[in-house]
């Protein structure tokens, strides 16, 4: 059983920096594609950014391309989400997903993904 948890979300003004993190615990696949996600209220789940846990490929939704910035830490099992210049509309909650598949053109579909977390709240101000 693979357990997902983030933390890091909070309140910030615009233009401001946050850094979330979802550790990975349970039985790890070698090989998988863990990806941020976020939905806001009534709207729908949203791909962000995604990174293959074997060749560290990211992609980024063209919203955050050039703020956010998806990483890894393999040593710890922990996904890392580096967001700058932060915008009102990039208030929603923040999920992590882990898939035991390569990354893909499928990535940013949030049906592929089984395993999710609970997911922390982030909140920019103008």
């Amino acid at each position: 059983q693979v357990r997902l948890v983030e933390s890091g979300g909070g309140s910030v003004q615009a233009g401001g920096s946050l850094t979330l993190s979802c550790a990975v615990s349970g039985r790890i696949v070698v090989r998988s594609c863990m990806a941020w996600f976020r939905q806001a209220p009534g709207k729908e789940r949203q791909g962000v950014a995604c990174i293959d846990t074997e060749n560290s490929a990211t992609n980024y939704a063209d919203s955050v391309k050039g703020r956010f910035t998806v990483s890894k830490d393999s040593a710890t099992n922990t996904m890392y989400l580096q967001m700058n210049s932060l915008k009102p509309e990039d208030t929603a909650m923040y999920i992590c997903a882990l898939d035991t598949l390569k990354c893909g053109s499928w990535s940013f579909d949030p049906r592929h993904y089984p395993t999710w977390g609970q997911g922390t709240q982030v909140t920019v101000s103008s």
